[in-house]
């Protein structure tokens, strides 16, 4: 069998990937420049190709170093859960858990599932991440995390997937608004009005989904960094929004009695979901956080 790239070698390009720069790369590597500039050259004579261009100024990688380091990530991920299978085959529910959380799902649930993983999870070491959906969607192909909850639809590429629940956006409109106060579906609304969140948030496609193309163009220029913010601006009576029924029932339009929430006909609506990559080890964790999940998010 002809010799094969190792995984050091494979996390060294990697590496220099994200830095472009071999010292920071071999420091990030805890190795001298020389031991991960040879390991690259090393890498690059198995695979009988270029994959950095160097020169005094600049590192970049060549189209094959940047198709090596795509797959590169997936072989390490897949690496690294072979190291914790026995581990967690041994003993479930321990060690570390990587979970990243969206925005409009995070605030709504983190402190009583926190809570719950406390008590039935006592060993496991928690790290949370906030990310929206698809950095946090490449951060779990790449190993980097190890479950994601966020809302689809959602282009999930080759992840497991939990569907957990169908949420409703609800319609959210200030007090002194007529046209969103005897509005019965999204086709009596006006959407030239309706305020969105920022390109990114997953929420703004959720939202947009229920607008034909036609509508798409006359929606507000106006956008949000956040839910608060959001908020804010309507009531400000820049426009009306939608929210996620988790969101409302959360309390986050407490203390704004200006502001009114209705559920309308052919409105919107996402399914929270827990993600994870298939080759995980962490199947029991996986089960259980979908199950602690349940109550909470049962609006």
């Amino acid at each position: 069998m002809a010799a094969l790239p190792s995984l050091r070698q494979l996390s060294y390009l990697v590496t220099l990937s994200e830095t472009l720069h071999f010292t920071e790369a071999a420091r990030r590597s805890f190795v001298t420049q020389s031991t991960l500039s040879g390991g690259i050259m090393e890498l690059e004579r198995l695979l009988g190709g270029v994959l950095v261009e160097r020169d005094r100024q600049n590192v970049r990688l060549t189209p094959l170093g940047e198709e090596v380091v795509r797959r590169a990530r997936f072989l390490l991920a897949d690496a690294q859960d072979l190291m914790r299978l026995s581990r967690e085959m041994s003993e479930p529910f321990t060690g570390e858990l990587h979970l990243g959380v969206i925005p409009t799902i995070a605030p709504f649930v983190l402190t009583p599932l926190l809570q719950s993983i406390g008590q039935h999870m006592p060993k496991l070491q928690l790290f949370l991440h906030e990310a929206q959906s698809g950095q946090a969607v490449e951060r779990l192909e790449h190993g980097t995390l190890d479950i994601v909850l966020l809302a689809l639809p959602f282009d999930t590429h080759n992840l497991m997937v939990q569907e957990l629940r169908d949420e409703p956006l609800c319609l959210v409109y200030h007090e002194q608004d007529t046209t969103c106060a005897h509005a019965r579906s999204m086709a009596d609304l006006d959407l030239s009005r309706l305020l969105l969140l920022e390109e990114g948030h997953c929420l703004r496609e959720h939202t947009l989904s229920a607008c034909s193309i036609s509508d798409l163009k006359q929606t507000s220029s106006l956008s949000a960094s956040s839910l608060p913010t959001l908020i804010q601006m309507v009531q400000a009576r820049l426009g009306f929004t939608l929210l996620p029924a988790i969101a409302i029932n959360s309390g986050i339009l407490n203390g704004q009695p200006q502001l009114k929430v209705k559920s309308i006909d052919q409105a919107p609506q996402r399914t929270l979901a827990l993600l994870t990559r298939k080759s995980t080890p962490l199947h029991a964790e996986f089960a259980q956080l979908a199950k602690l999940l349940e109550p909470i998010i049962n609006f």
